[in-house]
């Protein structure tokens, strides 16, 4: 049975990590644009946010000012029993959240939508969101914490409803305007992981995008062999826009570009992107039953 107090102490280190860290795969991947950038602006964006996330190791900061929706992806067994039950996740959420705001990990930014009042710990409905899935025969729990910067949400979300008839060029043409639309003037602050979703709902396929954004590790295609060509063809098309990191002149606008799909409707094609920023920011906790933590990127 696993308390909730363990419950919180995991998303607590998960989300300290996420937002002082950033996961060797990202670090890899930026490394490698750098080596392969030319232009002088582009070159600098980077060497600036590389010493940041040096600093913010070193605990000398964030590795972004922005530490954005405060989000925990959790997954269980089929054996996983929790005390209180699994409403005791967002309570769990909540208490790590209001402490990690009051620290410093996490600034206050989650305002109410009409009123834009601030309660200044990051709580209210909806927040902080816990996505919750159940996988596998374990009676653990592992935690994904993901503090998702407001730029890459705010103007890396797209969707449409496109008709079976326009097929994987109309995708690849809404895929590509809306990388476009995003990086352009750095807005999303690139080279951004762009998650694509296609098919399922309209709600489906954008959470789809959104975990295929935040989720999946750089470098990690779809086990799908269709699906992956179409990632690697859209990142080589990506590749042809003439935007680089932060929206200066360049090759790398995008990091990667991960697809995922679900059945839909015969009648319905319906394509989601939702791009992360360059830090993507994410750490993994695992919970075991007798409430051990163990953390990695």
């Amino acid at each position: 049975m696993i308390a909730g107090t363990d419950i919180r102490d995991a998303m607590y280190q998960a989300m300290r990590q996420a937002s002082t860290h950033i996961p060797g795969d990202v670090q890899a991947a930026l490394e490698r644009v750098m080596a392969e950038e030319s232009d002088p602006l582009a070159r600098e964006h980077l060497r600036v946010s590389m010493e940041n996330f040096r600093l913010a190791s070193e605990g000398k900061g964030l590795v972004c000012g922005d530490t954005g929706f405060p989000m925990y992806f959790v997954t269980a067994g089929s054996a996983t029993a929790i005390a209180g039950g699994f409403g005791t996740l967002s309570t769990a959420a909540e208490d790590a959240t209001r402490q990690l705001t009051a620290e410093g990990y996490l600034r206050p930014t989650m305002v109410d939508p009409l009123t834009r009042e601030n309660p200044g710990d990051n709580i209210g409905p909806g927040m902080p969101r816990v996505d919750l899935r159940h996988e596998g025969d374990g009676d653990g729990l592992a935690i994904v914490a993901a503090p998702k910067g407001g730029g890459s949400e705010i103007f890396g979300t797209f969707y449409r409803m496109l008709f079976p008839a326009d097929g994987e060029a109309g995708i690849s043409k809404f895929v590509i305007e809306s990388i476009r639309a995003g990086c352009w003037a750095g807005k999303i602050c690139p080279p951004a992981i762009v998650g694509v979703g296609i098919g399922g709902t309209a709600d489906l396929c954008m959470h789809m995008a959104k975990r295929a954004s935040v989720l999946r590790p750089v470098g990690q295609p779809n086990p799908e062999p269709r699906v992956a060509e179409l990632e690697a063809r859209l990142l080589a098309a990506s590749r042809k826009l003439g935007i680089g990191p932060m929206g200066s002149r360049g090759t790398n606008a995008v990091m990667a570009i991960n697809i995922e799909t679900a059945v839909t409707h015969t009648a319905a094609l319906p394509v989601a992107v939702n791009a992360q920023c360059l830090v993507g920011r994410r750490w993994r906790a695992h919970l075991s039953a007798d409430g051990e933590i163990e953390l990695s990127d």
